[in-house]
């Protein structure tokens, strides 16, 4: 017999790595997060990482395998380091979220981490069942949204707008609504801030201070990725907005109006020219950022009830998201803090500053 034994057959382990990125890396940060698994999110972004340490927050440059995570760390007494990763990690299935929270959860654990508070954005009804993870309060108010498909020229994307969208739009042009691109500066950033404030005061929620509003559209649009809107009508200022885009995803970030209804489809017509510019800028899908989930979206008791009517005239579809949840890193300290301390840490907080913890 000629035949020779086969060589034994090697077994190899792939064993992802994680790691705090470069300086380089950071320099480059915004092109790693868009080639994320998600095509990244504004988020996850450089600028809004950075913007954080305004409040007292550190941000945490991660590459997780191929995977670019920006997370903001803060310590919390007796119990070590929370880190919060916004509508992050950038992952595009169950299954590749479940093979870097094991990776991201010893990691932190050698960082003195003792809980991760994640918002992916995978579908409702994604099956995460087999993930260690705890539900928990989502942060950010596009849990569930509206997302407008930008890959069709202006005209086919306002030809198939719902018919009250396409409306107000069109009505607002008869009616002399006129739409402008305005820089960013003390000036724009204060009447901004005086709409938002009127806003929110008649809505019944809260914003933050105006420094901060004033910083955040500054340092967007100094990386060009941010852009500040306002509608007149009359020659009287009636509505604002501010948009943000990175890669191919453009966000509403922040709009508002005056209390008194002077012009029909003057936010329409504002929202219009939005995603005219985000669509120049390369856009592929328009975040409305945050409705009322679709189950809720008939409820007129719904606190965003208002902002889902408008939204959904740009789109009826509603997208659903699963939330927020935990990566209990150390299983105790996380659950306590998740049931328990995290609500009066976020309570004395907006006591003392009048703004949100996150």
């Amino acid at each position: 017999d000629n035949t020779s034994a086969s060589p034994p057959r090697r077994c190899y382990t792939i064993v992802m790595t994680i790691r705090f990125a470069t300086d380089d890396e950071i320099n480059r940060w915004d092109d790693l997060v868009v080639h994320n698994s998600d095509r990244g999110n504004m988020l996850q972004g450089s600028v809004f990482l950075n913007l954080k340490r305004l409040a007292n927050w550190r941000p945490r440059f991660i590459i997780c395998g191929e995977l670019a995570i920006g997370a903001i760390e803060k310590h919390i007494p007796l119990f070590g380091k929370v880190w919060y990763i916004p509508k992050g990690p950038g992952v595009a299935t169950a299954s590749e979220l479940a093979s870097i929270v094991p990776v991201l959860r010893d990691f932190a654990r050698q960082q003195g981490v003792f809980t991760i508070k994640i918002e992916p954005e995978l579908l409702r009804g994604t099956d995460i069942s087999a993930i260690e993870l705890l539900p928990t309060r989502p942060i950010q108010y596009n849990a569930s949204t509206v997302v407008v498909d930008l890959h069709s020229d202006l005209d086919t994307i306002l030809k198939d707008l719902p018919q009250k969208g396409r409306h107000a739009i069109r009505r607002a042009d008869r009616d002399g609504v006129v739409v402008k691109r305005v820089p960013v500066n003390d000036e724009t950033c204060q009447a901004m801030y005086d709409l938002f404030k009127e806003t929110a005061d008649g809505a019944g929620f809260t914003i933050r201070s105006p420094q901060y509003y004033r910083e955040f559209y500054q340092q967007y649009a100094d990386a060009n990725q941010g852009q500040l809107f306002f509608a007149y009508y009359q020659d009287q200022l009636v509505a604002g907005a501010f948009a943000v885009i990175l890669g191919t995803k453009s966000t509403y970030k922040d709009g508002a109006s005056v209390r008194k209804r002077t012009a029909y489809g003057a936010s329409h017509r504002l929202q219009w020219e939005v995603i005219k510019w985000a669509k120049e800028h390369g856009s592929l899908e328009h975040d409305l950022c945050g409705t009322p989930a679709s189950d809720e979206m008939s409820n007129p008791n719904h606190p965003r009830y208002g902002l889902g009517r408008f939204k959904t005239s740009f789109n009826k579809h509603i997208t659903d998201y699963i939330g927020a949840f935990e990566i209990p890193v150390s299983p105790i300290k996380s659950r306590f803090w998740s049931k328990y301390i995290e609500r009066l840490v976020r309570r004395l907080y907006f006591a003392r500053h009048h703004e949100s913890y996150y």
